[in-house]
């Protein structure tokens, strides 16, 4: 089978920001929390067994927040972090608020950069049947640390073909 590629990238422009990359001094493990000012009260995320891969985040608001049913809001959660390149941080739900209330994570998985340094903040929806208070404190969604591939996209004429090709939505059919 044979396709043909039509390269719109600086090859030379890529080759030298991943060098760059590679240069930069290894802390592959090293992973940065820094506490806001108004936040010092609050735990730090952190797993609540040694199995889970979630840091549980607490809300860090001053006055309790009513998400009505249907509604949303942003609620910041006292801390910013710092890792290497090459990881990402997601903000997901927590399996109790959503199942027990309805209250669950707008935009899941939130992916944080690794370049992003300004306060975590959670977009909380309630999408049950009644108003969801936040407090102070409150375990309010969990971060997952996460490898990411650091890859360039490179345009072409034609993709090679598949069994599946375009189907999607279903094309695979049910399972039996």
């Amino acid at each position: 089978m044979r396709f043909s590629v039509k390269c719109k990238v600086n090859t030379r422009e890529v080759l030298l920001k991943h060098a760059y990359l590679r240069s930069l001094p290894n802390s592959s493990d090293v992973f940065m929390a820094k506490r806001m000012p108004d936040a010092q009260d609050l735990p730090l995320p952190r797993r609540q067994s040694s199995g889970a891969a979630g840091l549980d985040l607490h809300a860090n608001i001053h006055e309790d927040v009513c998400i009505k049913k249907g509604s949303r809001a942003l609620i910041p959660v006292g801390i910013k972090i710092a890792m290497p390149i090459g990881y990402e941080a997601q903000v997901r739900p927590r399996s109790g608020l959503a199942f027990k209330f309805g209250v669950t994570v707008l935009n899941t998985p939130g992916t944080v950069d690794a370049d992003f340094r300004g306060e975590l903040c959670v977009l909380l929806i309630n999408l049950g049947d009644e108003d969801f208070i936040v407090r102070r404190g409150d375990r309010i969604a969990q971060l997952v640390i996460a490898k990411v591939e650091m890859v360039e996209l490179m345009e072409v004429d034609t993709l090679p073909k598949t069994i599946r090709d375009e189907g999607g939505y279903g094309s695979t059919g049910h399972s039996s």
